[in-house]
């Protein structure tokens, strides 16, 4: 029997031929004209002024980071790691909250955290859901914070009519293998302020706004993407509401299959929300995920705290990221997971409850 696999890209011909077509044309590969039309395309599908790729989404949190001023930078406890890296690596102290039951930001917490030397809020927007980031919002334009969405997870996702990333100052999108779309590696930082996008724009281009000059009057590096991505990006993006909705129709199926069983919970997800790969919080999920495993199915378990990652330690304990970071597990989440390898895995599911006396 084939294994299903956690997560997978989704490559076909058409990628193929266009890429092909590319190369066979003369095109140098590096960014030029395709990136361009890949940021219009995004752009156009979520709604903002300016969009701009960078060759990876922790670059896009790094570059977007760069236009804030020197000083501490709020985190959520539970997210992948790169969300902690990026101020650390612009030289910004971060600082580790607590999330709530949306999995993100706890508002009350944030708010508690900001002090004088507060410049900048990542909000990650856990697996394509969203809580009340407009509070947050409100508070930082009171305050003079920049708001970054770590929207890596929700592309795809909206939220109160707005697309996820385009809601805080600077939003930051994912383009790697496992993402709804994917280049290979990839990012794509979209804003409504010129003023961010300028300055984003300068730093990823060794300081420059414009290719072919060699006086740089600021400081920057070198993030750009490459138009052998954009041809496949665009061949990706001309498939996003299929994704979209087999995504959803894949939650659903979860969803309905597994809400019976007691022992596993889902986190509410509404209907706007595209999640990234469908979580399951259970009393013990490596025992789940090792019987998975046995039968060929692969899962992930749950990132752990951030403020647990051996380099970082701080010694802490946040009681909503710890209970879930210990009982999450990701399912298997491909967009092109067949509704039989589905019905295999969830049957799986539920014997695994059975023989261990769950209900």
């Amino acid at each position: 029997m084939k294994p299903i696999n956690q997560i997978e890209p989704v490559f076909g011909m058409d990628e193929a031929d266009a890429l092909r077509d590319y190369i066979l044309s003369g095109g140098w590969g590096t960014e030029h004209k395709k990136s361009r039309e890949f940021e219009e395309l995004i752009k156009n599908q979520v709604g903002s002024k300016y969009a701009l790729t960078v060759n990876n989404g922790t670059m896009g949190l790094i570059t977007a980071l760069m236009t804030s001023k020197m000083g501490e930078c709020i985190v959520p406890a539970l997210t992948m790691v790169a969300t902690i890296n990026a101020p650390i690596m612009v030289g910004l102290t971060p600082v580790i909250v607590d999330v709530d039951e949306s999995l993100c930001l706890d508002i009350d917490a944030t708010l508690e955290a900001i002090n004088h030397k507060t410049r900048a809020i990542i909000y990650v927007s856990f697996n394509g859901r969203c809580g009340d980031i407009e509070r947050l919002k409100t508070e930082c334009e009171k305050r003079k914070i920049l708001l970054i969405e770590d929207a890596c997870q929700s592309f795809g996702s909206i939220h109160n009519g707005k697309a996820l990333g385009t809601i805080g100052d600077i939003g930051v999108y994912s383009l790697s293998p496992h993402k709804i779309i994917s280049t290979g590696q990839g990012g794509v930082i979209v804003t409504n302020n010129e003023d961010l996008y300028k300055l984003c724009k300068r730093f990823k281009d060794f300081g420059r706004l414009e290719g072919g000059a060699d006086t740089h009057e600021y400081f920057g590096i070198n993030s750009k993407f490459t138009d052998f991505q954009a041809v496949i990006g665009i061949e990706q993006i001309k498939t996003i509401h299929e994704r979209i909705k087999r995504k959803k129709a894949i939650y659903q199926f979860y969803k309905d299959s597994l809400d019976i069983i007691g022992d596993i919970e889902f986190v509410t997800t509404p209907s706007e929300v595209t999640p990234w790969m469908v979580d399951i919080y259970v009393d013990n999920p490596q025992d789940l995920r090792d019987y998975l495993k046995d039968n060929k199915i692969e899962t992930r378990l749950m990132y752990p705290p951030l403020y647990s990652q051996p380099y970082i330690d701080q010694g802490m304990f946040l009681p909503s990221t710890d209970t879930l970071s210990k009982r999450g597990l990701w399912l298997p989440s491909s967009v092109n997971l067949t509704d039989d390898q589905l019905e295999r895995i969830c049957q799986k599911i539920a014997e695994y409850f059975i023989i261990n006396g769950g209900n």
